[in-house]
């Protein structure tokens, strides 16, 4: 299970990176480095707004990671971190990274996005969520990128209505955003100040002096969370850093031409009250700007989230049999037991994978199960044995490898099992 606490820690990204491709190390940023001893989150969730998508690129955007994806997928991999699900919408991005040793426990992951630019019909504003369940207890995350400017607090609260109402899963009792028992919603929701009186020079100085609860007070989402027209459904902890928008890349002094705000935020919400054994809850250790990223004109955004679990939730998967060796140019086979209520359906597959491999993306080839040979185990009548076999051509070359098993069912992926590592290599002569 997820070891003796009942928790896991969550942490949460968000930043609007101005179509600029990473320049800075992002180890701070993840709060990961070198000399790093704390204990390591078990799910990372990195949401980024404007990152470049040129028309001629979204072919092959689908094909490929973006170069952020890939440094943080570089970072996080050398802390036994595996990314889980990319899911993209022109300039959206958001990534979830799990500690290898949690993959086994996910179950129905599934990915949605929303448009909302220029009436629904572009992508350059709306949503995009992965949500998935994990040791008992479903989650959805969604990181958005709302209509812009100071005199547009309408056509935000459109952009919100419009994202729960077009958001839709094929998870069970899950199909809607707010039904899951965690949500957190994160992201530029570009949110600004009331008032023109209070001009950006004014803003400015209250900043320079710490005040920022006059300020805050001011605030547009603060506002439409209070008076039900927009995110009433959700929580944000307390603000304690200066406004993320606009900054100079020189300078780095706010733009005056626009007014400063709080436009990247993360927000959350616990249906504390589903379950009759536990009440599940959500701790936020910390909700700060990383101040020291200059390359955009927004600062990110961090927060960190222990979440109650619920552990004594069986997760009934995949038993892989030892492998001793799988030898190149040869057809190769692995058996493997279905555990528990597990039942294989037409769409699951298994993988072969590099060993230490650091994205569920990253498999060599793949086969569908059905094609092997199943047989009951006499001393377990409720459990299945089967086989699956891989083409003479699927091992090509020696290293170490591993299998995983992949269900399928529609839109929804679950990890039901991870072989051990072994070896390929020429069949000795």
């Amino acid at each position: 299970m997820a070891g003796k606490s009942d928790h896991l820690r969550i942490y949460f990204v968000t930043w609007n990176v101005a179509t600029k491709y990473p320049e800075e190390d992002l180890h701070r940023l993840l709060d990961c480095g070198p000399a790093t001893s704390k204990n390591l989150p078990d799910l990372y969730y990195i949401g980024l707004q404007e990152v470049k998508a040129q028309p001629q690129n979204m072919v092959l955007d689908i094909f490929f990671e973006d170069p952020w994806t890939k440094s943080f997928r570089e970072i996080l991999k050398k802390y036994d971190y595996v990314k889980i699900r990319t899911q993209r919408l022109q300039g959206l991005v958001l990534n979830v990274f799990c500690l290898r040793k949690h993959i086994t426990h996910l179950r129905l992951i599934e990915a949605q996005y929303t448009k909302t630019g220029f009436g629904g019909m572009w992508g350059n504003k709306g949503a995009v969520s992965v949500r998935l369940n994990i040791y008992g207890v479903s989650m959805c995350v969604v990181n958005t990128h709302l209509t812009p400017h100071d005199h547009l607090l309408a056509d935000r609260i459109m952009d919100y209505n419009t994202i729960l109402t077009n958001h839709s899963y094929t998870s069970p009792d899950t199909s809607k955003i707010l039904f899951h028992d965690y949500v957190f919603w994160i992201g530029d929701l570009n949110f600004r100040l009331n008032g023109e009186d209070l001009t950006a020079t004014d803003i400015d100085l209250l900043v320079k002096k710490n005040q920022f609860k006059p300020l805050l007070a001011r605030d547009q989402l603060k506002a439409v969370m209070e008076n039900g027209d927009a995110f009433a459904e959700l929580h944000e902890n307390s603000i304690t850093f200066p406004p993320t928008y606009k900054y100079e890349f020189s300078s780095q002094e706010f733009d005056l031409k626009r007014r400063p705000s709080w436009t990247d935020r993360i927000l959350y919400k616990v249906n504390a009250d589903v379950y009759d054994n536990v009440k599940l809850g959500a701790t936020q250790r910390n909700y700060k700007s990383q101040f020291d990223y200059v390359q955009s004109d927004h600062k990110p955004v961090t927060g960190e989230f222990d979440i109650i679990i619920r552990p004594g939730v069986e997760d009934h998967g995949v038993e892989f049999q030892p492998v001793t060796a799988w030898f190149i140019d040869e057809e190769n086979s692995v058996s493997y037991r279905l555990l528990g209520n597990a039942i294989p359906a037409s769409g699951d597959w298994v993988g072969l994978f590099h060993n230490e491999f650091s994205s569920l993306d990253e498999y060599i080839v793949y086969e569908y199960v059905g094609r092997g040979k199943s047989s009951p185990v006499p001393s377990e009548p409720h459990a299945i044995t089967e086989r699956i076999y891989f083409s003479d051509t699927a091992l090509r070359s020696p290293g170490m490898y591993q299998l995983v098993y992949v269900a399928q069912r529609g839109n929804l992926i679950g990890i039901l099992g991870v072989s051990p590592p072994f070896p390929g290599h020429h069949r000795p002569t």
